[in-house]
């Protein structure tokens, strides 16, 4: 097997990638149960961006809260302090001036 070359060595490397990736994924959701720190606030949907900052901010005060649109571009990459909040409200009525 170490030594096929062709569409057969491809796969196994490519089949080693994904057992790895999965791998890393498992770990981390383990690692958060283990530590038994919260890692999303359900509660605070609904609330207003302040309120729910101070929520996570009791909970998480680490945080490094970010506040993005509802269906912004993030990265995919993991940061245990970071929070996105999403929000998509008009607050008040639109106006020129």
């Amino acid at each position: 097997m170490g030594g096929q070359k062709g569409p057969a060595g491809v796969s196994v490397i490519i089949v080693g990638l994904i057992i790895v990736i999965m791998a890393t994924a498992a770990m981390s959701c383990s690692e958060k149960v283990a530590t038994n720190k919260k890692t999303s606030w359900p509660e605070v949907v609904g609330l207003s961006v302040e309120k729910a900052k101070e929520i996570i901010l009791t909970d998480k005060p680490d945080a490094d809260i970010v506040v993005l649109p509802v269906g912004s571009p993030v990265t995919k990459d993991y940061r245990s302090e970071r929070v996105r909040i999403f929000i998509d409200t008009v607050a008040e009525i639109p106006h020129t001036g």
